[in-house]
C-alpha cells in the first residue's frame, strides 16, 4: 500500500489516503458513469482529511444509503461513502496528485445491478 495526497479542483478539501490502485475500479451506475468515478475503496482509518471539513456537502438519493461528499465551492467529490461498502471511504482516484489514471487497469463493477455484483465479489 502507498499513501497519496488529494484534493478537489480548488483545493479546499485536501486528504491524504493508503491504499493499492492495483484495487481501482470503474462503476457502470448512472452517478459513476456521470461523474466519471475511478474507485478506490478503504477502509476509514486509511482516509486522513487535512482540511476543509466544513467545505464538504453531502447529496443522498433513492435508499439514502450512500453518501456522495462534494465540495460546495468546485463540485468535485473527492471521497463518498458507498451504498455497496457501507462500512468503507470510496476515494476518487482523479483526485489523487500524481496518478496518471492511463496507467492503471481498473477492473469493472457492475453498479448497475450491484446488489448481484457485490454477491459475485464475496463468491
Amino acid at each position: 500500500m502507498q499513501t497519496y495526497t488529494g484534493a478537489c479542483h480548488c483545493e479546499k478539501v485536501r486528504f491524504r489516503v493508503r491504499g493499492d490502485l492495483a484495487n481501482a475500479t470503474l462503476c457502470n451506475c448512472s452517478m459513476c458513469t456521470k461523474k466519471g468515478i475511478v474507485h478506490l475503496i478503504v477502509d476509514p482509518a486509511q482516509l486522513e482529511l487535512i482540511s476543509g471539513a466544513d467545505e464538504l456537502v453531502s447529496y443522498r438519493f433513492n435508499t439514502g444509503l450512500a453518501e456522495h461528499k462534494f465540495c460546495q465551492h468546485c463540485g468535485i467529490h473527492p471521497f463518498y461513502t458507498p451504498r455497496s461498502d457501507p462500512d468503507k471511504v470510496d476515494v476518487n482516484v482523479r483526485c489523487l496528485d500524481g496518478v496518471d489514471i492511463s496507467e492503471l487497469q481498473p477492473r469493472p463493477f457492475d453498479g448497475k445491478n450491484w446488489e448481484e455484483a457485490l454477491r459475485s465479489r464475496v463468491r
